[in-house]
């Protein structure tokens, strides 16, 4: 009698055929990947709370790990890649979801109603708090990739070819810093105009 496993794996050739369709045209299998999956990614962020833009960083940070895995030859899948990648951005934005239990944003928040009311206080403070001349003072390479993936909606594969980085996952690391740098860019000037 055969026994059965409760959690079968997939035989080599399908990660195998996943790799070689990676390295023969990685933007058609990641395109593919991209509209089989991420519908699904969608879905389940909303429904937990996320937006959109919540979704489609999640399910980039897991074409990433695909990605890396696939190439480096230690993925392994028990299903379809596109449930492995719903599987990993599930698990990706529960992760962040308890990061932001962990740091609610009540100080943000606080911080934002004292800039409006500044704001109304002082009539070129619009110009102060436009988040696009804080882009322009990053420098060109961060200007350019916020601007591709954000406002362009332009996927990271592409940034990383445009931008000649080496990877995906290199082009992801860039972004990650640029918008920190943002970030704390905009949190200083508010800082300062709260302090007067």
């Amino acid at each position: 009698m055969k026994l059965l496993h409760s959690s079968p794996t997939i035989p080599a050739e399908p990660v195998a055929a996943l790799r070689q369709a990676l390295l023969h045209d990685r933007e058609v299998a990641l395109t593919q990947l991209y509209r089989r999956a991420f519908p699904m990614v969608r879905r389940q962020v909303k429904q937990l709370g996320g937006t959109e833009q919540d979704a489609q960083d999640v399910f980039h940070d897991a074409l990433v790990v695909f990605y890396e895995k696939a190439m480096g030859g230690t993925l392994v899948l028990t299903a379809s890649a596109s449930t492995y990648l719903v599987s990993v951005s599930r698990n990706l934005w529960r992760q962040e979801l308890s990061r932001r239990n962990r740091h609610p944003s009540t100080e943000w928040q606080e911080d934002t109603q004292a800039a409006d009311e500044t704001a109304e206080a002082t009539p070129d403070s619009e110009e102060a708090f436009s988040v696009l001349s804080y882009v322009e003072q990053l420098g060109e390479k961060c200007k350019s990739i916020l601007l591709s993936f954000y406002y362009f909606q332009q996927p990271l594969e592409q940034i990383a070819v445009t931008h000649n980085y080496s990877s995906v996952r290199s082009a992801t690391v860039q972004k990650f810093k640029c918008l920190e740098r943002l970030r704390k860019s905009v949190r200083a000037v508010r800082a300062e105009l709260l302090a007067h």
